[in-house]
């Protein structure tokens, strides 16, 4: 890709950006969000189009058009995205085989179609999921699973993987990246897309840095370092990336006893005081985001106590547990979190709008200044309050789901896995608005499958297996191993 440029309403994405690929190489590419990575593939696939004032994309070494994401199949591309693109009313094996179903005459070879996915399935260790599993029925993680081997199933020459390891646990990582390097050897070219520089640099051959929608460089992995990369991706040296401040723990305000939901939560009991981060740590399944969207009343309570400062609590659905001052910034922020068709302005004020209407006439004067501010105090960044959210990059979402909460003041608030797919930098900007929450009096549960982060964040870690809680440890005796072990058990 030569000088690429693409500009969307109010800002250019792309400005003459180059990026190369080798035949048989894992290339990263890397940059905060809003560097315009993903903005760059889809140009490649052809889900966007590049402006026609310069560039151009070359596959092996000729001058290509791709106006569409099946002329960039016919080019042997294929891509996992970061937000999935599958059907969920669809079955497992119906999503793999879209587009390309196996028959005669116009007549399906259900059979073939059962066998060929079970074969892709296989080759990633997932017999746990059925090739006749309706999608929408399965988990976030499991999703994400179908989306990588259906793009196994193309037999792509080069694969794109943007963030495909966001919600995997270690023992799926692994095996992703197993199956990465099995293809590097049959010649196939990566195209890999990650914030954890860890994995990048276990995995990567060669890495490609963007900024501010411009090429910024290309080094060989074993030439760099991570420190040289982060100051390459922001332009600055960002020092210790987990911001973690010494808060005093103030009172008790959010006690669970002995709460059951379903199979997925079994007599869960813990406290949380003001003032401080209690993580939740589990393998794929364990129940953490199920026993979260329980208190947030999601999920049926099918027994157990909830107390806000104290006070049992009666939550039969998301509302109740807002008004006692429960926020949630969900897993899937996108399907989730956000209205994604609606401005910035507008989900900003989902939740507020209800306590500050008056007579069930919204108060427009007063959103449009709390957007403001938003806008201005979490560094969102946007042409203004009026961008559809849907627009923005995955780091200023959250943002906006984030402001959301504050802007009804909650006083307990649920992070799930709320820094998959957000840059180094954003992330740090979150990390500092959690501490700057603790010291208002706030308290924060916070869910990663990510252990240095959970150690670099959390004051104490709880861990759950199978829907139970199987140990608590302050910070200062948890470890990396003694959490995997109490994963285990």
């Amino acid at each position: 890709m030569q000088k690429i440029v693409k500009s969307f309403p109010g800002v250019k994405a792309l400005n003459g950006v180059d990026f190369r690929v080798k035949k048989g190489e894992i290339h990263g590419l890397i940059g905060e969000n809003g560097a315009g990575k993903s903005t760059l593939l889809k140009i490649l696939m052809g889900v966007y189009q590049k402006d026609a004032v310069s560039g151009d994309i070359l596959v092996n070494g000729k001058k290509v058009k791709i106006n569409n994401p099946i002329m960039a199949e016919e080019y042997g591309m294929s891509a996992v995205y970061q937000h999935l693109m599958l059907a969920p009313q669809l079955s497992v094996a119906e999503n793999i085989f879209l587009g390309q179903q196996p028959g005669k005459y116009g007549v399906l070879d259900w059979n073939k179609m059962h066998q060929e996915t079970e074969k892709i399935l296989n080759s990633l260790k997932l017999n746990n999921i059925n090739p006749q599993d309706r999608l929408g029925d399965l988990t976030n993680v499991q999703q994400e699973m179908v989306a990588i081997a259906k793009a196994l199933s193309h037999q792509a020459n080069i694969m794109i993987f943007d963030e495909p390891t966001a919600l995997l646990a270690e023992k799926e990582t692994a095996e992703l990246h197993r199956t990465m390097e099995d293809l590097k050897k049959k010649g196939v070219s990566i195209i890999y897309v990650n914030h954890r520089l860890d994995e990048v640099f276990e995995v990567c051959d060669r890495v490609t840095v963007l900024r501010d929608g411009q090429y910024v460089g290309t080094r060989e992995i074993d030439q760099v370092t991570e420190d040289d990369l982060i100051a390459m991706m922001v332009g600055r040296e960002l020092g210790d990336l987990y911001y973690k401040e010494d808060i005093e723990r103030g009172e008790k305000i959010l006690e669970v006893k002995n709460l059951n939901s379903g199979q997925q939560v079994k007599n869960v009991s813990f406290e949380l005081y003001r003032g401080e981060v209690l993580g939740f740590f589990g393998l794929i399944g364990a129940g953490r985001t199920e026993l979260v969207r329980t208190i947030f009343g999601a999920n049926k309570v099918d027994s157990g106590e909830i107390m806000v400062n104290g006070e049992k609590i009666n939550i039969k659905q998301p509302i109740d547990s807002i008004d006692s001052g429960i926020g949630l910034i969900p897993e899937d922020r996108q399907r989730q979190g956000l209205a994604l068709p609606l401005s910035v302005k507008d989900n900003c004020s989902l939740i507020s709008s209800k306590y500050s209407s008056k007579a069930g006439i919204l108060d427009i004067n007063f959103e449009r200044e709390q957007s403001k501010r938003n806008i201005r105090e979490l560094n969102i960044k946007t042409p203004s309050i009026r961008q559809k959210v849907k627009c923005l990059s995955g780091g200023n979402q959250q943002k906006v789901v984030i402001a959301k909460w504050l802007n009804i003041d909650a006083s307990i608030l649920f992070f799930d896995e709320s820094t998959v797919g957000i840059d180094i930098g954003a992330k740090k900007e979150i990390y500092k608005l959690m501490a700057e929450l603790l010291k208002r009096g706030k308290a924060i549960v916070f869910i990663s499958s990510y252990l240095p982060e959970l150690l670099g964040v959390c004051d104490r870690i709880a861990v759950i297996s199978e829907g139970e809680i199987t140990g608590i440890l302050d910070r200062q005796e948890a470890s990396e191993e003694k959490l995997l072990q109490l994963a285990t058990l």
